[in-house]
This record gives structure tokens, C-alpha cells and sequence, in this order.
């Protein structure tokens, strides 16, 4: 996969990019990422990106030539990928896991991280999606990009090393995750449930059905709308809904 940032601040993403999975997925060649300083595209002799927004308003709005003539160079560099281009933008619709999915389908991912008030509308001709972490403002689109591009990136084959465990992830298969331990069973006497501890795989699995199901219906019971139920999970709902009420 190859990933391009259009930012003011390309040293934001040195730490990022060069530490943890991301480091490691762009070492193994699994990932090229290129960040660029849009305002070296400036045609402004004192390379200013940004101006006062026609009929006035309060602050500054980036400008769309220096985002343009960037989006062509990146282009120019790969013409022959399929490029999916993403405006951080707190208006744009909600990041989540089934887009991180999306993205990490693609080929060639173009991220915007603008600054000031707000875009010149004509930004967004250029763009496929307008994405947004969350209902908060942030003072640029870096920190977006990078949670975006962290998420993304840990889907692609072999970064993680055991892609399994990208697949049962919390809100991967629509229900957060199972509560999980690790070794010693008996800690200052909280104990590893038994039944993931006897090897009978059938009620392991089963246990950790009942258990992401309850772990969602306490924190997240809105996801529960959205999951197409099988029988086996209608039943065991049924007993932590139960199993709770009796708390």
C-alpha cells in the first residue's frame, strides 16, 4: 500500500512512522509512505496557503491551488494506482472500523490534513471521502490521519504477523471483545475463569461469545441493533440479560 499526507507539519508524523507496527510494516516493505509539505506547492511568492474568505467571516480558509497542484504531483509520481483521497475534516462522516476495513482494500490512500478555519469549497472536488475522528474539533488534521492510518494499517496482510488476531479485534466481527488473561491463573486470588483453562475448545469458543456479547450489551448496547443474530447468540443474549438482571 501506498499512503501520501498533504500537511503544513510533516515532522508531526516522524515519531509515528518510525516506531511500533508502522515502523516495522514500512521496514518490511509492506507500506511506503510519503508525507509532503503542501505549502511547497504554493504559487504565492511568500508560499502562503491560506486567505480571507470571500463575504467575510472569521478566520482564514485554506486555499485550493497549493492542494491541487500537490494532488497532481502525487499523480504524476504513481499514475497508475487508484487513488482514494481523504479530507480530514470534523464535518466529514464518522472514521470506524468497517472504514478502516475499506481502506485497507485499497491500493493508494491520499490524506488532507488541513489547518484554519476551513477548506475552500473547491477542496472538495478533488476528494472521494470526508472523514472526521469524531464530534470535536481538532486544531489540524494530523492526529486524525495518524489514528486513521494506524487503524488502516494494522489490517494489511502480514503487518500484524498473525492476522487472526486483526479479525476478532473489538468491533471487527460487531461486538467488542471477550475479557482475556494471561498467565499466572490465581493473581492475589483473581482467578482465570475454568472454563478457559480445562482445553475443551467448544465451550472456550462458546464462552467467548457469551462474554463479548455481555461486554457489549454493558458498554455498547446500541451495536447489538446492528448485529444480524444467530440462534446460538439469541440464546446466550437471552442469559446475560438474565444473568444481569439478577446482579
Amino acid at each position: 500500500m501506498r499512503i501520501d499526507v498533504l500537511t503544513l507539519f510533516p515532522r508531526m508524523f516522524e515519531g509515528p512512522l518510525t516506531e511500533s507496527i508502522l515502523g516495522k510494516a514500512i521496514e518490511k516493505e509492506l507500506l511506503e509512505v510519503k508525507v509532503t509539505n503542501f505549502r511547497d506547492f504554493s504559487d504565492n511568492k511568500h508560499q502562503n496557503v491560506d486567505d480571507y474568505p470571500y463575504g467575510g467571516g472569521a478566520g482564514m480558509l485554506l486555499k485550493v491551488q497549493p492542494i491541487d497542484n500537490a494532488l497532481t504531483k502525487i499523480s504524476e509520481e504513481k499514475p497508475d494506482t487508484k487513488k482514494r483521497v481523504i479530507l480530514l475534516d470534523p464535518a466529514g462522516k464518522k472514521f470506524d472500523q468497517k472504514m478502516a476495513e475499506e481502506f485497507s482494500e485499497e491500493e493508494h490512500l491520499v490524506f488532507i490534513c488541513g489547518h484554519y478555519e476551513g477548506y475552500d469549497e473547491r477542496i472538495r472536488s478533488y476528494v472521494t471521502d470526508e472523514v472526521s475522528l469524531g464530534d470535536y474539533v481538532l486544531t489540524g488534521g494530523e492526529l486524525g490521519a495518524m489514528v486513521m492510518i494506524d487503524a488502516t494499517v494494522r489490517l494489511l496482510p502480514d503487518v500484524l504477523g498473525n492476522d487472526q488476531s486483526a479479525i476478532t479485534d473489538s468491533h471487527s466481527t460487531g461486538l467488542l471483545e471477550h475479557p482475556q488473561y494471561t498467565r499466572p491463573a490465581d493473581y492475589k486470588g483473581m482467578e482465570v475463569p475454568e472454563v478457559i483453562r480445562n482445553g475443551n475448545h467448544k465451550l472456550i469458543a462458546e464462552w467467548q461469545l457469551k462474554e463479548s456479547l455481555r461486554r457489549t450489551y454493558q458498554r455498547r448496547p446500541e451495536m447489538l441493533d446492528k448485529l444480524e443474530m444467530t440462534k446460538e447468540m439469541t440464546k446466550l443474549l437471552a442469559e446475560v440479560k438474565k444473568e444481569e438482571a439478577n446482579k
